[in-house]
């Protein structure tokens, strides 16, 4: 019986082993691409960011990361132009942090903030889909309004998980966002909103 168990014990062991090689090696891939690839097809690619595959990245070139980005795996990051006269700006500050299957998409501007903590499966959009005078055979998902929406996301502020920041809406700064909200209108500075519709439900006290 404790013959046994040891066999089993030094099974599991060795397969933890295994485990965390792989896992090194994907994380040495990772930061492979983010010091020698990304800062080459990015607008801009910051020092110390790191983007973890399985991503979907859509036109890069339009897409500016701050240092020290994190991004996790399953992440969206999609710049959709419409526009070249007025081409697509999407924006990530420095120290962020954004979970699994994340998903931003932008056609004109989407800001986000220094420190801004994005959790997993969150969604952050500028873009709509118009849906009045839609031709009979045609997909409403393939169109996007081309107009002058946006998207902010103020410094320090942090997304509960499966949150969705709708467009024309500005989150303030310092803002906790609960989980599965849906922010369709703007929320000021260091206020913590919650609920869909999202409301603001209090302040949050400022420590000097």
């Amino acid at each position: 019986m404790v013959k046994a168990s040891s066999r089993s014990t030094g099974v599991r062991i060795r397969s933890k082993n295994l485990h965390e090689w792989v896992s090194l090696l994907g994380s040495v891939w990772a930061r492979l691409k983010s010091r020698c690839y990304y800062p080459i097809v990015f607008a801009r690619f910051g020092r110390k960011s790191l983007l973890f595959r399985p991503l979907m990245i859509v036109k890069p070139q339009f897409i500016h990361i701050g240092e020290g980005v994190i991004i996790q795996s399953g992440a969206r990051l999609e710049a959709v132009p419409l526009n070249p006269l007025n081409p697509p700006q999407l924006r990530i500050g420095k120290n962020v942090g954004i979970e699994q299957n994340a998903h931003i998409v932008c056609h004109h501007r989407v800001t986000i903030g220094d420190n801004v903590s994005i959790t997993a499966n969150c969604a952050i959009v500028d873009t709509t889909h118009p849906f009045d005078d839609v031709p009979v055979d045609a997909k409403v998902g393939d169109m996007i309004q081309d107009d002058e929406a946006f998207v902010e996301i103020g410094e320090g502020t942090f997304l509960g998980f499966g949150s969705v920041i709708l467009p024309n809406v500005k989150v303030g700064k310092g803002c906790v966002i609960g989980a599965n909200s849906v922010v369709s209108r703007s929320i000021p500075d260091y206020s913590v909103a919650a609920g869909a519709p999202a409301v603001v439900l209090r302040s949050i006290r400022k420590l000097h």
